[in-house]
């Protein structure tokens, strides 16, 4: 292509500004910032009055300052002061006294606790065992069997050349021997009404029979007329023991028509007017030797001697 050609080829470009991007894009003013030329470019939204005024007031201010100006430093912050911490007050020392005292109090407890535990502590604790029941006739299966001897109460402070302590003692020992046979009557009443051991038997409650009179003799010989009630005791103690023999009397009679002919019936004893008679004897022997231990006992208790329960007369 000659030179031209080249120019009237390029003819129609538009002129390329020094510095300008590539293409020949007019660059555009700051947005605030007038263009160089004073007024803006075609085309273009001239900036906000506001703009305008904001920006010729900061050169204004920046060309009166002076070239080199510096803006003052900004004061430090500086905390507000904090209040001063309060001290507690100072603790009261406790006078030497009342320490002493504290101490005192202390090893005291102390010493009452441990002496609590070392009271309650071993041992074994004794249990007192209630006598047996009380029954209604000395006939087997309602009386309790066995000889237990009677309670001992502690004895009361008595002077020993009272006669009641005298006869209290005596008629404590006729007391523990009234219970000898009871045993033996008992066994042989439960064999006579199963036809069982007839003649001994019979045997042992005569026997029996026997001991109760003896007792009787003993206790008309025996005085308490010191003793509290003595009448009356010994009124009802006569009574059990009489009573109690007419009943050991009236089952050896029936043992004796029991081992007859027609005595038993498949192994049961039949019953008959002894017997029913031993029955009544040993109802009216109970109730006074009930009434007896009732006035017996609180002597007993009173001179520290054997108690007894009604069974054990």
């Amino acid at each position: 292509m000659s030179g031209d050609d080249s120019a009237a080829a390029t003819q129609y470009l538009p002129p390329v500004a020094g510095g300008g991007p590539v293409g020949g894009a007019p660059v555009p003013p700051h947005p605030y910032q007038p263009p160089l030329g004073g007024a803006p470019a075609q085309g273009e939204r001239p900036p906000p009055s506001e703009f305008d005024g904001l920006f010729r007031a900061s050169a204004a201010s920046a060309a009166a300052s002076g070239p080199g100006h510096v803006p003052p430093p900004r004061a430090p912050h500086v905390a507000p002061p904090q209040p001063a911490p309060v001290s507690p007050p100072p603790r009261r020392k406790l006078p030497t006294a009342a320490i002493v005292g504290i101490v005192v109090a202390g090893c005291a407890v102390a010493g009452l606790a441990a002496g609590a535990l070392l009271s309650g502590g071993g041992g074994d604790e004794k249990k007192d065992t209630p006598q047996n029941a009380a029954v209604s006739s000395e006939t087997p299966g309602d009386a309790p069997k066995g000889d237990d001897g009677g309670k001992k109460e502690p004895s009361a402070s008595a002077d020993p050349a009272d006669p009641a302590v005298a006869q209290a003692k005596a008629l404590d020992a006729l007391l523990k021997d009234s219970n000898n046979s009871r045993d033996a009557v008992i066994k042989a009443v439960d064999s006579t009404r199963s036809c069982k051991d007839l003649d001994k038997s019979a045997s042992d409650l005569r026997d029996a029979a026997k001991q109760r009179d003896g007792l009787v003799t003993r206790l008309q010989k025996t005085a308490i007329d010191k003793l509290p009630n003595s009448a009356e005791l010994s009124a009802q103690l006569t009574k059990a023991w009489q009573s109690s023999s007419s009943a050991d009397s009236h089952y050896a009679a029936w043992a004796g028509e029991v081992g007859g002919k027609h005595g038993c019936v498949k192994g049961h004893a039949r019953p008959s007017g002894e017997s029913a008679a031993g029955d009544r004897a040993s109802g009216d022997a109970t109730a006074a030797k009930k009434a007896a231990a009732d006035l017996w006992n609180p002597i007993a208790k009173k001179y520290g001697l054997s108690q007894h329960s009604w069974a054990q007369l």
